[in-house]
């Protein structure tokens, strides 16, 4: 039989075992847009969205408009319109995959060249929710104060164009002015992404360009608007060519853009919505009055193990987080950084057994259907992770030979070539700054520890510095394997 090209068209054609939406995706109008419309979301909130849909019709006034603010996602929106904005997502575990025709989303925006559509869109008054997963670089952060860095290209284009803004921040701001002079109601601001106190990181940023623009923007949006923080948890890495075509032969589906995730998903939420919300508590979300432990114990477990064990994989040769994870002196690493220092700056967490979520979270590393790039994480998990812990760690007066490890790790790769001289390709705002300054140290890691906005402080904290020296020293003397079995036989993991 023909594969099936996906659209709605063809939906009553799709039979089992491909799962498709119990509900009429026609009937599902817009009640979210959500910035940064990657994987990662298709494969998190919009699933949460569609199984929602699925149990309560009046959840289909929560449609998602999803908008592309980077160059790349203009594909996106050319994949998913031909498709009526339907895509399938695959869910593999070591044992199965379960494919599902998600139904959540009614458009696709690509505002990387022009934000004027997606403004328009979130004039609409039926849009209530402004979701947001633009990374951690997408916020314009100046980390040494983690406030918004109004010497940031994109803020200084948004200062001074900001009925045309480019950054998230910027598109957030603009649209709350314009429902203010319209005199529409303040939408809720969403963060999904992997920041500790991502809703008050947005609304710090949020503040900071609107008082920049007009103070009484700021005060109108400080008396309207909510920004709860979130917790939200799924592997999902990059399609590949290889997957799009696994699903044609193995589903019998045309897809021009389908996601594949681990079957883990977890989205703890503060319930703080200044015009509703989708009642996703019915569909596996919890709500919570403080996210903060929640989050707290998956960047300093998850996002930072998934880092540290991503940088040295590459550095290592390994193209896979599960080849990585499949040497024993990496998982070894993996669960003693978890154990003696990442997970002994947590605070304890309700409900949560943190001994069964360090091995859960080795297991899913380990799990070889994901196929999971080094790549896509060295590029997308936040450094902060890493340093924060490495900056309390030092406030408490303990040691952080585990984590200088991860941190050399990374400052060796940002060089953008492994130790026999093959290209690592850098995605990072400051790319070229980081090649700059790994070129000039080598091993010696100051110049680029005076990186504020990436290191603070720290970069002149000797307790700091010394131990990062010496492993980076190691690094780029001995190699990442050999360093690595030195590091497991002195530190004893």
């Amino acid at each position: 039989m023909d594969a099936i090209a996906l659209n709605r068209g063809t939906l009553a054609t799709i039979k089992p075992p491909v799962h498709t939406p119990g509900f009429d995706v026609a009937q599902v109008t817009p009640g979210i847009v959500h910035l940064g419309f990657g994987g990662f979301h298709r494969a998190h909130l919009a699933r949460y969205t569609h199984n929602l849909m699925e149990r309560d019709p009046s959840a289909l006034a929560w449609g998602i408009v999803g908008a592309g603010l980077l160059p790349g996602d203009l594909r996106m929106r050319d994949s998913l319109h031909p498709q009526d904005n339907l895509y399938t997502l695959v869910e593999r575990s070591g044992a199965d995959s379960v494919a599902t025709v998600i139904g959540s989303v009614c458009d696709v925006i690509f505002a990387g060249e022009d934000s004027t559509a997606l403004l328009a869109c979130i004039d609409d008054p039926r849009v209530r929710i402004v979701s947001l997963t633009v990374t951690e670089n997408g916020y314009c952060l100046n980390r040494a104060t983690n406030r918004l860095d109004p010497a940031h290209p994109q803020i200084r284009h948004d200062v001074a164009h900001p009925d045309t803004p480019k950054s998230a921040i910027g598109i957030l701001v603009a649209a709350w002015r314009r429902r203010r002079d319209a005199g529409q109601p303040a939408f809720t601001a969403l963060s999904c992404d992997n920041i500790q106190h991502n809703g008050q990181v947005l609304r710090g940023a949020v503040h900071d360009l609107a008082t920049l623009l007009d103070p009484s923007l700021a005060a109108w949006i400080a008396e309207h608007a909510s920004f709860p923080s979130t917790m939200v948890d799924r592997i999902t890495p990059v399609t590949l060519p290889e997957d799009i075509e696994e699903l044609r032969t193995q589903f019998g589906i045309v897809d021009r853009w389908p996601v594949f995730c681990e079957p883990f998903i977890q989205w703890v939420i503060e319930d703080r919505f200044v015009q509703g919300r989708p009642a996703w508590e019915q569909v596996g979300a919890q709500f919570v009055d403080d996210v903060g432990p929640y989050e707290f114990m998956k960047l300093r477990l998850l996002n930072a193990s998934h880092l540290a064990v991503a940088g040295l994989g590459q550095l290592c040769g390994y193209r896979l987080v599960d080849e990585a994870m499949a040497d024993p002196r990496i998982a070894g690493f993996m669960a003693a950084l978890m154990q003696r220092e990442t997970g002994q700056t947590l605070r304890p967490v309700p409900g949560v057994d943190l001994d069964a979520y360090k091995a859960s979270l080795i297991a899913r590393f380990a799990n070889p259907k994901i196929k999971d790039t080094v790549q896509r994480v060295n590029t997308d998990a936040p450094l902060a992770t890493l340093v924060d812990s490495a900056r309390d760690r030092l406030a408490a007066g303990a040691s952080i030979d585990l984590l200088a490890l991860a941190i050399a790790a990374w400052l060796r790769r940002v060089r953008g070539e492994d130790e026999h001289g093959a290209a690592i390709e850098i995605r990072h705002p400051m790319a070229d700054t980081l090649r700059e300054k790994a070129v000039a140290g080598g091993d010696d890691p100051r110049p680029l520890l005076s990186i504020a906005p990436l290191f603070g402080d720290l970069g002149e904290e000797p307790r700091f510095v010394q131990p990062v020296a010496d492993l980076l020293a190691a690094l780029y003397r001995d190699g990442a394997r050999k360093t690595l079995s030195e590091a497991a036989t002195h530190f004893g993991f």
